[in-house]
């Protein structure tokens, strides 16, 4: 039976209900689970507890469940797997937060959400998590809430996994997934932590570029060196280290690291034709942040560049003496901190690799390189033409009444990958967050309308899914 007829009803359902749903999103934003601080280990437990009593009120079997760090939240429709041929969907997404630090830049407490007006006029609600990813996660449950309320059940199979350990890494929720792997089988997943193309054009994220992290540790005396006895004469490990790490750049903004654009594939003509179409401007990318200027490969669009192109960033640099005043020394050691944003083809292995290659090969007589590894995700690439996606698509053209674009991000979310690897499935990709949400920082926001018309375009999700050819 189809689901159309019955989804006015439910949009109708979430705009009457929408104080409501507010004050529910308020009620988990005031819970400071930050992950990455263990002081806040009992916040974390008690907003995985928080959500499950909620998630289990909409008639889902729901059990917090432990992992090596903060717990995870299972929860099952009840009759799921009893209509033969229902679509069955896995819904990510995550409940810790990141720190809040610095506190003083803040205009209000971090965990006392408020509805206020952005500077522009919009409302927005402001509180550390809005968007990431408590407010994303929570548009997902309102559209559930409202379908379990006008019809008294969901139009598909729904299985929702929630993870208190995002923000760190999921270290443990890797082994979480293939512990459960029986209870979280379903033919593709949903995940609610990306954004739109802006405030009223919505957005499926079709690739998310992988991670390698580094960091490069250059030695050569054995200890620090006056720089009046031993300059001239000594190997400065700065020098050394800048060197070779302004080496990895060309003047047209290339990486030359050997083997680095290996199994690099172009986009395809039509989807490079859209891209261009969306005209992102330097005057509208880089200006707001103070800069005008793209600063990847010469010959490439600005969206090639942040969202499809692989690329290699200096997050940290370390040497020498940096405190107030003046001290004449020659370091032993300086140290660096490099990230890669990988695309489809690269494998982590290989980048990891040739990046100690090349800069082990450029050291000089007297110096040595130490190298740590941090964390590594390979690139995910969706198939343009995967069917719940075109339906996804449809569905949200159909509520934001602009056509939805397919978008490459230059972020990652290992998860995606991880769903693939471990349990086999595909993930749509859907969110409504906006580049100002300042997720991260201070004066974290999402805005009322990504939340309203988040909620009702879930509930018309899952009528398209429900409907769509397998």
């Amino acid at each position: 039976m189809s689901s159309a007829p019955q989804l006015q009803p439910v949009l109708d359902r979430i705009d009457a209900d929408f104080d409501n749903s507010l004050e529910r999103l308020f009620a988990l934003l005031r819970i400071k689970s930050i992950s990455a601080d263990p002081a806040f280990a009992a916040d974390c437990k008690k907003a995985a507890d928080h959500l499950a009593g909620d998630i289990a009120t909409l008639g889902f079997a729901t059990e917090v469940r432990p992992t090596a760090g903060h717990p995870a939240i299972v929860a099952k429709a009840s009759g799921n797997g009893k209509t033969p041929g229902r679509p069955h969907v896995l819904f990510y997404g995550h409940y810790d937060v990141q720190p809040v630090d610095p506190l003083n830049l803040w205009h209000r407490p971090p965990f006392e959400p408020a509805v206020t007006t952005h500077a522009d006029g919009r409302k927005i609600i402001v509180a550390r998590g809005a968007e990431d990813d408590k407010g994303q996660l929570m548009t997902f449950l309102e559209a559930c809430r409202a379908w379990k309320s006008v019809t008294g059940s969901l139009p598909l199979d729904v299985t929702i996994v929630i993870e208190g350990e995002e923000e760190i890494g999921s270290k443990n929720f890797v082994p979480f997934l293939e512990a459960n792997k029986a209870d979280l089988k379903a033919d593709f997943a949903l995940v609610c932590d990306t954004g739109m193309w802006d405030p009223n054009t919505p957005a499926i994220t079709t690739s998310l570029r992988g991670l390698v992290y580094e960091e490069v540790r250059i030695k050569a005396a054995n200890r620090d060196l006056h720089s009046g006895i031993f300059g001239g004469g000594a190997q400065n490990p700065i020098r050394v280290l800048t060197r070779i790490l302004g080496g990895i750049f060309d003047d047209d903004g290339h990486i030359t690291i050997p083997g680095f654009y290996d199994g690099v594939k172009d986009l395809p003509p039509d989807i490079l034709a859209q891209w261009s179409k969306l005209n992102l401007t330097a005057e509208s990318f880089l200006k707001p942040i103070g800069l005008s200027v793209p600063a990847g490969e010469k010959g490439r669009l600005l969206i090639e560049q942040i969202s499809s192109r692989p690329t290699c960033d200096i997050n940290g640099i370390i040497g020498g003496y940096t405190g107030e005043g003046s001290k004449t020394v020659i370091p032993a050691e300086a140290s660096a901190k490099v990230s890669f944003r990988l695309v489809e083809g690269q494998e982590p292995g290989k980048i990891r690799k040739a990046f100690r290659d090349y800069v082990t090969a450029r050291l000089p007589k007297d110096c040595k390189a130490e190298f740590g590894d941090h964390s590594s995700a390979p690139a995910i690439a969706l198939d343009w033409n995967m069917k719940p996606l075109a339906a996804a698509k449809r569905a949200l053209t159909e509520e934001w009444g602009k056509e939805t674009v397919l978008m490459g991000s230059g972020a990652s979310i290992p998860i995606v990958a991880d769903f693939k690897r471990t349990l086999g499935l595909d993930s749509v990709l859907v969110g409504f967050g906006l580049d100002d949400d300042n997720i991260h920082s201070p004066n974290e926001k999402y805005d009322l309308k990504s939340f309203h018309k988040g909620i009702r375009s879930w509930a018309r999700i899952l009528a398209a899914l429900a409907d769509a050819p397998r």
